[in-house]
């Protein structure tokens, strides 16, 4: 029944995300290349402060402040650090935890940590969420990087420098929050992704320019190295791997955006800081390996409920100067 439950939840949150496909490839069944991009995973970018264009229409848009964001998204690599340190301090817990969706409750194996909680209004398709202990991640599911042998955590080597994913809201929230960082706004992440530049009066619609090609970003059939390995879905990428440099014969466009940053469309989709209004369910932007080459756009959204995990959501984390 527990099964049952949790299949249950899963495919109603699967719903909601509207560029979803079929599930990745198993992780254990092929090991890819051990692929070092040469960007660092632990530098950040600096934003200034000033108006860009946001959103389809352009509408210009003021942030009036500077603000630092990763360069890249949190690898597998960091995010085991994090759990080992988290752990060591007694910040986080190992085993069962109640996950809760709408009116379904299913006992997970995972990592959790305590949430204070959020108001909640009545509204409407209001998701609410209670005080108490939330997953970070599941431990007993098929596309986890990480491994737990009861004392500490690993990241599988060839999947180090990969982005972390499988991971909640929750779960990138708090590590965000244990290094006194936090989540990028929706705001903050696409100003960061596409910077202030018009071309012809339009701000740009990806983040290195106003044209997407395969060797751009990781995006469904962007025949990059791991599609040949894993179908025409593919993989994730190591982070930064689309910077210009060409690995065993894939030659790659150097895709940053204007500050600098790495994989702001395709590999995986990030989550954000926002929520719906009056939903609690949570923004993510930047598209993923599951997504078509234009639904990379730099405007487009996606969502799901703060419990949520999968193969292609990972995150990054922003910080005050």
């Amino acid at each position: 029944m527990k099964r049952l439950i949790h299949l249950m939840i899963l495919l109603t949150v699967l719903a909601l995300l509207t560029t979803a496909c079929t599930p990745t490839s198993s992780v254990g069944a092929i090991v890819p290349p051990s692929i070092d991009t040469g960007i660092d995973p632990d530098s950040w970018a600096v934003i200034p402060a000033g108006e860009f264009p946001y959103g389809q229409h352009d509408h210009m848009t003021m942030v009036d402040y500077d603000y630092e964001i990763m360069v890249t998204d949190v690898t597998n690599q960091q995010y085991a650090d994090f759990l080992n340190e988290a752990l060591a301090a007694g910040e986080i817990g190992v085993g069962e935890v109640e996950v809760e969706f709408g009116e379904s409750v299913a006992v997970l194996e995972g990592v959790y940590g305590f949430y204070a909680g959020e108001p909640f209004q009545g509204y409407k398709h209001e998701f609410e969420i209670k005080a108490g202990d939330k997953l970070y991640i599941p431990l007993d599911e098929e596309g986890l990087r990480l491994t737990f042998n009861g004392q500490s955590f690993t990241a599988i080597p060839e999947y180090a420098n990969h982005p972390m994913t499988m991971v909640s809201w929750f779960g990138a929230n708090a590590y965000a929050e244990f290094y006194g960082w936090r989540l990028p706004s929706d705001t903050e992440w696409e100003k960061a992704a596409r910077g202030t530049k018009l071309v012809d009066g339009y701000g740009l619609p990806f983040p290195w320019g106003t044209e997407i090609h395969g060797n751009n970003a990781n995006s469904y059939s962007s025949f990059d190295l791991f599609e040949k390995m894993f179908g025409k879905l593919g993989n994730t990428t190591p982070v930064g791997f689309y910077n210009g440099d060409t690995y065993e014969d894939y030659e790659t466009l150097d895709s940053a955006s204007p500050y600098g940053l790495y994989d702001m469309a395709g590999n995986v989709w990030q989550w954000v800081g926002d929520d719906f209004s009056n939903q609690h369910y949570r923004h993510m932007r930047g598209g993923s390996f599951y997504t078509y080459e234009m639904d990379l756009r730099v405007w487009k959204q996606n969502s799901a409920g703060p419990v949520y995990y999968g193969p292609a959501v990972g995150f990054r984390c922003a910080r005050n100067p």
